[in-house]
């Protein structure tokens, strides 16, 4: 999320290949929708952890009354 607003950005091989690619890469929009979806990945991310570890134990095998 912090790497298109540093300097690393900025010097990359892909901004040498062409004029036009690399006005796009600066682009302040270009910047904010590629920090907007790696919020969204972290969000979505947290999300499925919630649900892995706030899962109820007893839904799992070995669970108190199974029948194994």
């Amino acid at each position: 999320m912090l790497l298109p607003w540093s300097a690393f950005w900025d010097r990359n091989a892909f901004l040498e290949m062409s004029a036009m690619l690399s006005s796009l890469l600066t682009s302040n929009y270009v910047r904010g929708a590629i920090t907007g979806l790696g919020l969204v990945n972290v969000w979505a991310a947290l999300g499925e952890l919630g649900e892995i570890f706030g899962r109820d134990r007893s839904d799992g095998p070995g669970a108190a009354g199974s029948t194994e």
